[in-house]
């Protein structure tokens, strides 16, 4: 039954305008708006639901991955556009003075915020 349903994901923010602000203006998708929700169309095709939520509690996962090629440049060019990386001590990564992660069994990674304090990723490979 849901076989061919293009199914999507979702999450909450406290604020669209915000939201909306960031993700267009800041990471620079493509995002349409709907019925105070926002659509955010993904390179590969995808799409993700950001909706309004009064008590929204950030989720403390990543909560979207962007793979890029180049891990560097990708956190060059968003530290220019005002991303904030965040700093995890996690005992098999070692995190740099510019919030890439490296070692451990996974590609490079960089994890920021959104306005609302969900947790979002850049890392090396598509």
């Amino acid at each position: 039954m849901l076989t061919d349903s293009k199914a999507f994901s979702g999450f909450s923010v406290n604020d669209i305008t915000k939201a909306k602000s960031f993700y267009a203006g800041t990471l620079g998708l493509k995002v349409t708006e709907a019925h105070g929700m926002l659509h955010l169309h993904l390179g590969g095709g995808g799409t993700v639901l950001v909706y309004p939520k009064a008590n929204h509690t950030p989720a403390t996962y990543t909560i979207l991955n962007f793979p890029v090629t180049n891990i560097d440049a990708a956190v060059d060019d968003l530290g220019k556009r005002g991303v904030r990386f965040e700093s995890y001590n996690l005992p098999d990564l070692k995190t740099d003075a510019r919030g890439v992660a490296r070692g451990g069994s996974g590609p490079a990674i960089a994890w920021f915020k959104d306005p609302a304090g969900n947790i979002l990723s850049v890392l090396e490979g598509e």
